[in-house]
C-alpha cells in the first residue's frame, strides 16, 4: 500500500504552491489575512521545503486562521486535528470498525451455518478463522481519523494540528511518524505512505513546553498581537463599512488594554468582533460611554472590564 518515495525514502513533494513571498503575502490579502514578511517567508519556506510550520503565540493572534487562509488560496482540502486532554491514537490516526467487524462475523456464521470454522482449510466447509481475520481487517472495515485521512489524500490537504500543546507527552509521540516521514503504520495493512505531501500547521498557546523531537521536525513562526498599524489594516479590512478614525480608536484603545494586567487580552477576533459592534450601532467616533456599554464585546472577565473601565477616560481621550 506504500506509495512511490523519493530521495531517502521520502514522498516526492508536489508542485510550489506559491511562487515567492511577495505571492504569499498578496494571496493571503486577497483571502483578508494581511501577513508581513515574516509570516510570508516561512509559509513559502514550507511550501518549497514540505516542512510543517509550529505555529506558536498568544490565543487569538491568528494561528489557526493562517492554516485556514492558506488552504483557502491554495485551493487545498482543510484536515484539522482539533488537540485535547486525553486524545490518543484512536481519535488521531485511525481505529477499527468493531461493530461492522462483528456484524461481518455474525454475517459469516449464518452463511456457513455453523457457529464455528474450520481449524483446516481443506475442511467441509473450507473457511478457517484466518480468512475472516484477513477480511475484516482490510480497508472496508478501516476508520480514518484526520490524520491517516491527510496522508492518504490525494487531492492538496492542509492539516492544521490545533493547538497540540494541549495533549500528552506520549500523544506528541505518535505525531513524529507523520510529521518526519509522511507516513502511518498500521500493523494489519502494512506502511501507508504519502502520495501527495501535505502543508501541516501545528498551533501552540504555549500552556506547555513541546519536545524537542517535534520542534527539530518544524519550522517555527511566534506569531504576537499586531503591531498599531497592522491590527488597524486587519480591521479596515475585515470590517465592511468601517471608517480611517474609528478603525483608528479601536485599534488604539485595544492596544492600551493590551498594556494592563488582565486575565484575558483581547484577542485579534475580539477586536472585530467589537468594531462590527460599533458600526453596528452606528458609532462613528468612540467616546467613553460608548466604549464602557460595548467592553463585554473585547473582555471576557468580571475584574478585567472593571478594571479596562477605570482606565478608559484616559484611554479614550489619548486616542481623539
Amino acid at each position: 500500500m506504500s506509495a512511490p518515495s523519493g530521495l531517502l525514502g521520502f514522498p516526492e513533494p508536489g508542485p510550489a504552491r506559491f511562487t515567492g513571498v511577495a505571492d504569499v503575502r498578496r494571496r493571503l490579502a486577497d483571502a483578508g489575512y494581511l501577513a508581513d514578511d515574516g509570516i510570508a517567508g516561512v509559509v513559502h519556506l514550507a511550501d518549497r521545503l514540505a516542512k510543517p510550520v509550529l505555529v506558536e503565540g498568544p490565543a487569538g493572534t491568528g494561528k489557526t486562521e493562517l492554516a485556514k487562509s492558506v488552504a483557502r488560496v491554495t485551493g487545498s482540502r482543510l484536515v484539522r486535528l482539533q488537540c485535547y486532554e486525553g486524545l490518543d491514537e484512536s481519535k488521531a490516526l485511525y481505529e477499527w470498525n468493531y461493530r461492522k467487524q462483528l456484524l461481518r462475523i455474525q454475517a459469516q456464521q449464518v452463511i456457513e451455518g455453523d457457529d464455528r470454522w474450520s481449524a483446516d482449510p481443506a475442511g467441509p466447509r473450507g473457511v478457517t478463522w484466518h480468512d475472516v481475520e484477513e477480511d475484516i481487517f482490510s480497508e472496508e472495515f478501516l476508520l480514518a481519523r484526520p490524520l491517516l485521512s491527510a496522508i492518504r489524500s490525494t487531492e492538496p490537504v492542509v492539516l492544521l494540528i490545533d493547538e497540540v500543546d494541549r495533549v500528552e507527552l506520549e500523544t506528541e509521540a505518535l505525531l513524529l511518524e507523520v510529521l518526519s516521514e509522511y507516513q502511518v503504520s498500521i500493523p494489519e495493512l502494512g506502511t501507508i505512505t504519502a502520495t501527495r505531501i501535505p502543508m501541516v500547521f501545528l498551533t501552540s498557546n504555549n500552556t506547555r513546553e513541546l519536545s524537542e523531537a517535534l520542534k527539530r521536525r518544524c519550522l517555527y513562526l511566534h506569531l504576537d498581537y499586531p503591531t498599531l498599524e497592522r491590527e488597524r489594516a486587519i480591521v479596515r479590512s475585515r470590517v465592511p463599512g468601517i471608517g480611517e478614525e474609528l478603525a483608528d480608536q479601536v485599534a488604539r484603545i485595544v492596544r492600551s488594554l493590551r498594556t494592563l494586567e488582565l486575565k484575558k487580552h483581547p484577542s485579534v477576533s475580539e477586536t472585530l468582533d467589537w468594531a462590527r459592534t460599533l458600526v453596528l450601532l452606528g458609532v462613528e467616533q468612540v467616546d467613553a460611554e460608548q466604549a464602557r456599554a460595548t467592553l463585554h464585546v473585547l473582555l471576557k472577565y468580571r475584574s478585567d472590564l472593571e478594571r479596562a473601565a477605570k482606565e478608559l477616560d484616559l484611554s479614550v481621550g489619548s486616542v481623539r
